[in-house]
């Protein structure tokens, strides 16, 4: 059986238990090492085989698990953050359920939570968003029609751009194309939880001077949106006038 597993953002003990346990039952890992911390691999077990997926292709990436399949051994795919966030599994899993191999998803911590406990910060606060954009800036691979940066940018929500690191003067102008003043503040979280972690924040319109000032290129979360500020509404829920299933509210 093969179980895709989620590595969490980064920090080894940020892998679910499940994980843990499946990396220790493993016979087979394949891992994407341009992502994954190699100490998770710490955890498997004397005589795993470990594949870095990194220079492999789809087909290569196949042909190691429907081996490792006949010959009746567990295979883990282990890939970063949460495998359904920009994991390029739905084409693994398509073929594998072609050719009858059974397979699993084991959901994991993604880096868009860790870049957020990265700045002590909430997404969704109440009178400032109470929605959260994920996505990416358009380059080599194509973003689809209503779904660019600057569509996302009109609704003033929180936007996390992952994959976007070395495309931050495009990404500024699109952002403030779409709608964002140019002071909005913004934040890059470089290896959110990993030792090497940075935070750095800045403006819209400074994303592309801080990286640059901060050598940032690559492998960093950016972060848009009010709910980096400092005015926000206090929740009802736990307002002691409001009234809800499990509390008579207080009247004033």
């Amino acid at each position: 059986m093969v179980h895709f597993v989620g590595a969490g953002p980064g920090a080894p003990d940020l892998i679910t238990l499940r994980g843990k346990s499946l990396l220790e039952q493993a016979d087979v890992i394949i891992y994407a090492g341009s992502l994954v911390n190699p100490a998770l691999l710490e955890y498997a077990k004397e005589g795993c085989v470990v594949k870095n997926s990194a220079s492999m292709t789809l087909e290569e990436v196949i042909s190691v698990m429907e081996q490792a399949e006949a010959e009746g051994k567990v295979t883990v795919r282990l890939h970063t953050g949460d495998p359904s966030v920009y994991g390029a599994i739905r084409e693994q899993m398509d073929i594998l359920a072609e050719k009858g191999i059974a397979f699993d998803v084991v959901p994991g911590v993604s880096s868009f939570c860790a870049a957020a406990a990265a700045l002590q910060a909430e997404y969704t606060l109440p009178g400032v968003s109470q929605s959260v954009v994920i996505t990416r800036m358009e380059g080599r691979t194509p973003v689809p029609d209503r779904q660019k940066i600057a569509d996302y940018a009109a609704h003033q929500a929180t936007m996390v751009i992952f994959l976007s690191a070395g495309l931050l003067e495009g990404l500024q102008e699109e952002l403030q194309k779409g709608g964002y003043d140019g002071q909005t503040p913004a934040a890059i979280v470089y290896k959110a939880s990993w030792p090497e972690e940075r935070v750095c924040r800045c403006t819209v319109s400074t994303l592309a001077e801080t990286a640059k000032t901060q050598g940032i290129d690559k492998t960093a979360l950016i972060l848009v949106g009010e709910f980096l500020g400092s005015a926000y509404d206090r929740s009802l829920l736990y307002d002691p006038a409001f009234t809800h299933g499990y509390r008579q509210g207080k009247r004033k």
